[in-house]
């Protein structure tokens, strides 16, 4: 079993810049593709960005291709998401994700993730 939690989220100008930290709770998380997804008020759960486990491959929705960069450190057992050039339209609850398949084209994010962090507030607002 692995125990995700997100921290770094908050509220952000426009044009700003946030970066979410995903924890697992075990050290096994760098076996494990991880994604980011997120969901706003009134929509669907969306992929936002992957990144595979051995060579760190990723996969970037459209909607932030160019201003969002997912990483990780396995050493420290973590993954990020920097996200910048932030959009009100990016406001949303993210969530990381672990046990699923980082595949190329967007069908990454139809899963089936296994492990699922419990999602943190983003908000891009003046």
């Amino acid at each position: 079993q692995v125990q995700l939690v997100e921290s770094g989220g908050g509220l952000v100008q426009p044009g700003g810049s946030l970066r979410l930290s995903c924890a697992a709770s075990a050290s096994t998380l760098g076996y494990y593709p991880v994604g980011w997804f997120r969901q706003a008020p009134g929509k669907e759960r969306e992929g936002v960005s992957c990144i595979s486990s051995s060579l760190g491959s990723t996969n970037y929705a459209d909607s932030v291709k160019g201003r969002f960069t997912v990483s990780r450190d396995n050493a420290k057992n973590m993954v990020y998401l920097q996200m910048s050039s932030l959009k009100p339209e990016d406001t949303a609850i993210y969530y990381c994700a672990a046990g699923g398949a980082c595949r190329s084209g967007p069908e990454w994010s139809l899963g089936p993730w296994r492990y699922w962090g419990q999602g943190i507030q983003v908000t891009v607002s003046s």
